[in-house]
């Protein structure tokens, strides 16, 4: 653990999340580094310059963005082995989630640049956070702005035993919801992220077939960036089908009752309770004494 001042590394790239609105969610690391860097690659220099100023920093800064990526990346790894220390920035959150970085990142490696994480906000845990669920789940990001692509998109998610994350803006997010819940079934549920860590933040979760209707409720509850979580689907009726068996019966070759059923539940989106009474069907069945042995030494 270290607990004191962390500078800049010299001839490293440094990954620096930076916050998705409450500037105070600012890591004392992240600070320690922008205080120190030789410069600072943002994706825009002006949001930047913001952040800095208000923690007195003054540093050296350069665009690094979509348009530019690719000729910035180069400029900056031949900085980067001339053994100045050199932090990306993208506006909000982690960089390379959803945002610049990723091309900057795999440029810097393949040069044989060291790349250092200072972890931060990220509005993709921030949401996942206060969701309540358990189950595994899928990141996608924007989905297609053209409503036939985005169309084809939800029904290659549709049926994925996960959890789907997904950003959305302001000014796409109430034909999105309508196509979210025509394509996954109004049933399902989605959580609503809305301007978070912000002075207007808002969670809300409701079924699909509901959620329009909350849209249009309040004119403010269409504003700002938002996070969307939705449920897993439905698990199917055959928790117990042959391929859960399958699953199951190699996990109890290696794991006690409770820890093969709970990740068969997360592997294959049957239903937790359900697989634990068909593990425990699969044990009796089985050997009933290696069953005693392996749950008392559980």
């Amino acid at each position: 653990m270290f607990d004191i001042p962390q500078s800049a590394r010299p001839g490293a790239l440094h990954i620096v999340a930076t916050p998705i609105g409450n500037l105070r969610d600012l890591t004392l690391h992240a600070l320690d580094v922008l205080r120190t860097v030789d410069l600072i690659a943002a994706e825009d220099t002006r949001t930047t310059q913001g952040l800095l100023s208000a923690y007195g920093i003054q540093a050296r800064l350069t665009p690094l963005h979509d348009h530019n990526e690719q000729i910035a990346s180069a400029r900056l790894v031949a900085t980067l082995q001339e053994g100045k220390s050199v932090a990306y920035v993208s506006d909000a959150g982690t960089p390379g989630i959803s945002d610049p970085g990723a091309g900057l990142v795999a440029a810097a490696r393949a040069a044989g640049v060291t790349v250092v994480p200072i972890p931060g906000a990220s509005a993709v845990a921030t949401a996942l956070s206060v969701s309540g669920l358990e189950s595994p789940w899928l990141f996608y990001g924007f989905l297609p702005a053209k409503p036939a692509g985005r169309r084809r998109a939800l029904e290659d998610l549709r049926d994925l035993p996960y959890a789907l994350v997904l950003y959305e803006a302001p000014h796409r997010i109430q034909e999105t919801v309508a196509d979210l819940c025509a394509l996954l079934g109004g049933e399902r549920r989605i959580l609503f992220a809305r301007e978070l860590t912000k002075r207007f933040e808002q969670i809300h979760t409701c079924p699909l077939a509901a959620a329009s209707a909350w849209l249009e409720a309040d004119a403010n509850h269409c504003r700002g960036e938002f996070v969307l979580v939705l449920d897993p689907p439905a698990a199917r009726e055959d928790d117990d089908d042959a391929e859960t068996r399958r699953v199951l019966a190699v996990l109890l070759q290696e794991l006690p009752l409770k820890q093969a059923a709970h990740l068969a539940a997360r592997l294959t989106g049957a239903r937790k309770n359900s697989l634990y009474r068909l593990a425990l069907e699969m044990k009796q069945d089985g050997d009933q004494d290696d069953f005693d042995a392996e749950n008392n030494a559980a």
